[in-house]
């Protein structure tokens, strides 16, 4: 990924987090409206309501794109880091397969103890 497309990327991502602010701030304005004396004004209600839904579903397209598009690219190709997992949870399943054996092999002795 070059430095013009991680560039835009940061942007579009920039976009999002404005919409998710613009989205509290819808949010803080329903629960403003509802908590009105007089009671809530419906169609303030439901715009900012339909405003709303409209930034979330906004939000989880670019989202996505941008998941797709990180996907795409490979930044930590020289990372160890999936190969360190995969040597960690060796190392447990193995700990794990000794811990089963030395039960076992306690269970022998306590039977060959007993005869």
């Amino acid at each position: 990924m070059d430095s013009q497309s991680q560039t835009t990327s940061l942007q579009r991502l920039q976009n999002v987090e404005k919409r998710i602010v613009k989205v509290l701030e819808l949010a803080g304005g329903v629960m403003d409206e509802l908590a009105r004396p007089v009671g809530p004004r419906k169609d303030l209600v439901q715009s900012h309501c339909l405003e709303f839904m409209q930034l979330i579903k906004d939000i989880q397209v670019a989202l996505r794109e941008e998941i797709k598009s990180a996907c795409e690219y490979r930044p930590f190709e020289k990372c160890d880091y999936g190969s360190r997992i995969a040597n960690e949870i060796c190392y447990k399943k193995v700990d794990y397969v000794m811990s089963q054996l030395d039960a076992m092999k306690q269970t022998i002795d306590e039977y060959h103890a007993a005869d």
